[in-house]
């Protein structure tokens, strides 16, 4: 049985994860109306694997016991202005989740809950990985700049990343 104060943190990340795929759908959407194929499906990629990250979290709340809350999500932004302010926020929000996973362990250790400190090992590891995928395509998209045929070139080549990150951070 888990603790009334992990349990509420749990759920607020539960929250986090919820809002992180919405964030990321957001990008999808926006980057494909912008006609960029590679980077919509990878962020509509990345989407779906926050959502997985956040039914994980519910399945583990549910089996220790707990009460799974689910509530209303903040609204992403719709418009990034630019691919590169568009990554540049995946990085910080990447950034942010890292952070909120964090304080999450703290509150494990603080309590003695070793096995929720366990399950949650997986989140910190994946977040390692989320954040050098960022800041990885961040910085490939800092190095274009206004280059039309580097952003051309760009697009065609995060679809191939998009897979590989993918399947490796699913464990598929």
């Amino acid at each position: 049985m888990i603790s009334e104060n992990l349990e509420k943190a749990l759920n607020a990340q539960i929250r986090i994860e919820a809002e992180s795929s919405q964030v990321y759908l957001s990008m999808a959407c926006w980057a494909e109306s912008k006609g960029l194929e590679g980077v919509a499906g990878f962020m509509y990629d990345h989407s779906d694997e926050e959502r997985v990250h956040m039914l994980k979290l519910v399945k583990y709340v549910n089996e220790r016991g707990g009460t799974v809350k689910i509530s209303d999500l903040k609204a992403p932004d719709t418009d990034f202005g630019s691919l590169q302010k568009m990554l540049q926020q995946l990085y910080e929000h990447e950034l942010f989740v890292s952070k909120s996973i964090n304080d999450l362990v703290r509150i494990t250790l603080e309590e003695n809950d070793y096995a929720t400190h366990n399950f949650l090992q997986w989140y910190v590891a994946e977040q390692l990985e989320e954040e050098a995928l960022a800041r990885s395509v961040l910085d490939k998209i800092n190095m274009i700049g206004d280059d039309k045929g580097g952003l051309y070139l760009f697009d065609r080549d995060i679809q191939q990343l998009t897979g590989e990150s993918i399947a490796s951070n699913t464990g598929a």
